[in-house]
Formats: structure tokens, C-alpha cells, sequence
């Protein structure tokens, strides 16, 4: 049977315990899964053929269509400003 001090110390580990998982649930939450296209806003990539408005370029490994409004050569930076609606990235020269 365990002595008075001891089952404090059970209980205030029991109490770390829960506070800690609940702070990583709680923080968890917070936080919005970064996936999918949408999630290429402000990217960072290169561009893999002449963009003048439209061409490629490569974002987080792959090879997406683009548009670059103000034009773009072959092995420029670009960052993404958006995803359009047929999953073509609107980019403009870093």
C-alpha cells in the first residue's frame, strides 16, 4: 500500500500527465493542415520554361501550368500568389 508522499507523487504525476496531452490536443487544433493546392499560396519555385503569360514552373517538387503576368524566363524564381481554378498558379517574378 503506498505511504502518504507517495500517492501524491502519483498524483501530481497523473497531473503533468494530462495537462501536457491536453496542451498538445489543444495545440493541434489551433493549427490548419497544410495540404493540397490552395496550400501554394506564397511558395516559392522555378520556373522551367519561358512564362510569357504562360508556361511552367516547378513548385514544392512538381511541375505545375502558370501564369506570369509580368513574364518570366526559363530558371527564374517565382513566387505563387494563387491557385487559379484549373489548378494553374498565378506567379510573378521574384
Amino acid at each position: 500500500m503506498p505511504t502518504g508522499w507517495g500517492i501524491v507523487a502519483i498524483a501530481a504525476g497523473l497531473t503533468v500527465e494530462i495537462g501536457e496531452a491536453a496542451f498538445w490536443v489543444w495545440l493541434s487544433k489551433k493549427r490548419k493542415p497544410a495540404i493540397g493546392a490552395e496550400a501554394l499560396a506564397g511558395a516559392e519555385g522555378i520556373a522551367v520554361t519561358d512564362c510569357r503569360p504562360s508556361g511552367r514552373v516547378r513548385v514544392a517538387g512538381e511541375v505545375w501550368r502558370a501564369t506570369c503576368p509580368g513574364g518570366a524566363d526559363a530558371g527564374d524564381e517565382v513566387l505563387v500568389e494563387r491557385v487559379e481554378g484549373d489548378l494553374t498558379l498565378l506567379v510573378s517574378r521574384k
